[in-house]
């Protein structure tokens, strides 16, 4: 189970997964990178858990690394680090590998890690007023949390250099235009808008879904020929499911199919 700073809901097909460091502006510190792990990890063995949602309590999604902790661990930062960085890489690692599309609702801000956050995530809501920043290097630290691998393959390798450099705060409105989030509704109607996606994704071919995941993240990496054969094997896995028969019958027969994820 994750723990209280990791909040996991399932209802609906969604697993609710609420970042619980309101206080600390949901701040990444040993105990949110655990529970996170946790979440996902239960998200990964719970076949209803069809789609999941990203939130963060409070006033703020998530401000990075908790930099408080980082000070008062003095002389033992090096080692506080690396005590954090294989639950929350390996947390993200799941999201990304899982079927279960994920979408993420941001509020107020997303920075460092919160970053890392919003790249992993599939479908990424922002409200109007909320901020991104990577914020890592005004710091003196390098990015981790999945940023510097999300962000040059979203925004561009010349705007990468230039948020992780600058640490320039971008609007949700640039960041709609450069392709971090997916979309800007107004703050008050955030979670219930993402909320509402997530519902609907958790009531589609999750099978599907998966796979489509993995081809477009694949897609970055693979010669043109290597992709066309994980297409061709992607799409007789998808074949094989009771999903993809429910959907041919009720686009020959004119119905909605009602898909089970199986």
């Amino acid at each position: 189970m994750a723990n209280d700073a990791v909040l996991l809901d399932v209802r609906d097909g969604v697993a609710h997964v609420t970042l619980n460091r309101p206080d600390g502006a949901n701040a990444i510190n040993a105990d949110l990178a655990t529970g996170l792990l946790a979440a996902a990890a239960a998200v990964e063995q719970d076949p209803s858990a069809r789609a999941v949602l990203l939130t963060g309590a409070g006033a703020r999604f998530c401000g990075g690394g908790d930099v408080r902790d980082f000070y008062d661990a003095g002389d033992a930062l090096t080692e506080n680090i690396r005590g954090i960085i294989p639950a929350l890489h390996n947390a993200i690692s799941i999201f990304v590998r899982n079927d279960a599309p994920v979408v993420c609702a941001v509020h107020g801000s997303a920075a460092g890690a919160g970053m890392g956050f919003v790249g992993m995530s599939d479908i990424a809501i922002a409200g109007e007023s909320a901020k991104f920043v990577m914020a890592y290097t005004q710091i003196g630290l390098s990015p981790d949390g999945s940023s510097s691998w999300f962000l040059p393959r979203v925004v561009g390798l010349k705007r990468a250099l230039e948020l992780t450099l600058t640490n320039r705060v971008l609007s949700a409105q640039e960041a709609l235009d450069y392709g971090l989030i997916t979309t800007v509704v107004p703050d008050a109607d955030v979670h219930a808008e993402a909320e509402a996606l997530a519902v609907k994704l958790a009531q589609g071919p999750t099978v599907a879904y998966g796979i489509a995941k993995r081809l477009i993240h694949t897609s970055l990496e693979d010669t043109f020929e290597t992709h066309l054969a994980r297409e061709a094997d992607g799409i007789v896995a998808a074949s094989r499911t009771a999903d993809a028969r429910a959907g041919i019958a009720g686009f020959v027969e004119k119905y909605a199919p009602e898909f089970t994820g199986q």
